[in-house]
């Protein structure tokens, strides 16, 4: 069972799927992302596969209960994804060759195109969860794309942000985050022709890094062949870091922020964001009390001193630096 039920006292929709409650948690003796398992292709390097538990679904079932003007429900219209990023269960982003990266890329592009074509679809929302302490179900490296019938809340927030920086000052508000961080300098983590990673001046996490375009676009549909190997590239480089930095496979959610996939949003630009759980090797973050509550992150670092200890960090795999020596 799935539907959209709102909540009026911050005017947002809450997605209720039941049925989630019967997913597999980490198994260790069989996988069905692997080749052999029957659910894959025996061979394949990246791969849309439906999600087995999804929370929207095209056509959507009715809803469970009847709404009225004053708690709405909704069919949860829209498409969950998983995005198989290798037949290897052991590999992970960072391990992956960037030519490997760059077919992953543009299968998000693909996907997305596809998506933004169904009617009814508002938003496409490509992700990873990375790491058991994230909470990821299946250990095989993956990502997400879901499809939403309505603009995500935090979408809402930096359209709305956006919109009124560009009326105000004719700009886009995010050319101007990147171009103040570049001239700053101090929290910068990583840099290629065509975008900038670094750790922004308003991190909520320690390790937060968002990876901005260095040229306006808006979604994944904008990006020109060389953008999307740039967009490889440096994925590769600060996942790797992330590796590097306490010699674990480090766990993240990884989020891409574009425009919606209806109407004009000119003020918006395409950018991703990271945010690892660890403050530190054995200790994490926690989204508690006053994060979950009343929606104030309370960061317990500073961005410069964190994105020193980043950038310190070689963009290499631990092997290809004994090559090096």
């Amino acid at each position: 069972m799935t539907e959209l039920r709102w909540n009026p006292t911050i005017r947002e929709w809450v997605s209720t799927a039941s049925h989630r409650q019967g997913r597999p948690q980490m198994p260790e003796d069989w996988c069905p992302f692997c080749p052999g398992s029957g659910r894959v292709p025996d061979h394949y390097d990246v791969y849309i596969y439906p999600n087995d538990f999804p929370a929207f679904t095209i056509p959507p079932p009715p809803p469970a209960i009847q709404g009225d003007y004053f708690y709405k429900v909704r069919p949860s219209r829209g498409k969950c994804d998983v995005v198989l990023y290798s037949s290897d269960h052991r590999t992970s982003l960072p391990q992956l060759p960037v030519d490997h990266l760059v077919k992953l890329v543009r299968l998000w592009r693909s996907r997305f195109l596809e998506l933004k074509a169904m009617p009814g679809i508002r938003y496409v929302l490509v992700f990873e969860n990375k790491g058991a302490v994230i909470g990821v179900t299946m250990p095989h490296p993956h990502g997400q794309i879901y499809s939403f019938p309505f603009i995500p809340p935090r979408l809402e927030k930096e359209l709305s942000a956006a919109r009124a920086h560009q009326r105000r000052h004719g700009r886009c508000l995010y050319c101007d985050i990147l171009k103040k961080e570049r001239r700053d300098g101090r929290r910068i983590i990583a840099e290629n022709d065509a975008f900038t990673a670094f750790i922004p001046f308003y991190a909520r996490w320690p390790f937060e890094v968002h990876i901005f375009s260095r040229r306006h676009l808006g979604t994944l549909e904008a990006f020109r062949p060389s953008e999307e190997r740039a967009l490889a590239e440096i994925l590769k480089w600060v996942t790797l870091k992330y590796d590097n930095l306490y010699h674990m496979s480090f766990p993240y959610m990884m989020v891409s922020h574009q425009a919606p996939t209806r109407g004009e949003f000119p003020y918006f630009h395409f950018h991703i964001e990271f945010y690892p759980p660890h403050r530190s090797r054995k200790k994490l973050k926690y989204v508690a009390g006053v994060e979950s509550g009343a929606g104030t992150f309370l960061n317990d670092s500073l961005a410069e001193e964190k994105a020193k200890e980043l950038r310190a960090i070689s963009p290499l795999r631990r092997e290809d630096v004994a090559k090096h020596d």
